[in-house]
C-alpha cells in the first residue's frame, strides 16, 4: 500500500485485498470434491464472505472474540465472555483464539450444528419474515392494559 492511500482510500484497498482473499478460499471450497453435492454452493459462499466481511472487523482475514463479540449483539444474541470462548473453542476445534474463514465455511457448510451456525442461520430467517406494520397504529383502550 503506498504512503499517499489514506482513511477511505486506504480502507478500500484493504477490504478489496481482503475479498481476494476470501475468494480464492471460495475457490478451493467450489473445487472440492466434499462439498460437490452443497445445493447452491456458489450463492452460500457469496453470502457466507460477505457475512464474514462484515464482522472481520481488524481485516486480518480472521474473526476475534470481540468481532464475535458484536456479532452476536448485532444479531440480538448477547453472550458471555465463557460463552463466546465456548463457540470459539467449538468452531475451531480449541486450537485457536480466533476464527479463520476456513474455520468458518467448514462450520457453515457442516453436517455439525455448531452453536454460531444456528444463530447465523436463525438472522437469515428472522430477516425475511420481518414485515414492517403500515398506516397508524391500532387504537388501544385501558382494557387492552396488562
Amino acid at each position: 500500500m503506498s504512503r499517499d492511500a489514506q482513511g477511505g482510500k486506504a480502507f478500500g484497498i484493504l477490504k478489496s485485498q481482503q475479498e481476494e482473499k476470501l475468494e480464492a478460499i471460495n475457490k478451493e471450497f467450489l473445487d472440492s470434491p466434499k462439498y460437490a453435492d452443497e445445493e447452491d454452493l456458489e450463492d452460500k459462499l457469496e453470502t457466507f464472505k460477505q457475512k464474514y466481511m462484515e464482522f472481520d472487523l481488524n481485516d486480518q482475514g480472521e474473526i476475534d472474540l470481540m468481532g464475535l463479540k458484536r456479532m452476536l449483539e448485532k444479531l440480538g444474541v448477547a453472550k458471555t465472555h465463557l460463552e463466546l470462548k465456548k463457540i470459539l473453542t467449538e468452531v475451531t476445534g480449541g486450537v485457536s483464539e480466533t476464527i479463520d474463514y476456513k474455520d468458518f465455511l467448514v462450520m457453515m457448510l457442516g453436517k455439525k450444528s455448531a452453536i454460531l451456525r444456528l444463530i447465523l442461520m436463525f438472522e437469515d430467517k428472522s430477516k425475511e419474515q420481518e414485515v414492517k406494520p403500515s398506516g397508524p397504529p391500532p387504537r388501544k383502550t385501558f382494557s387492552d392494559l396488562p
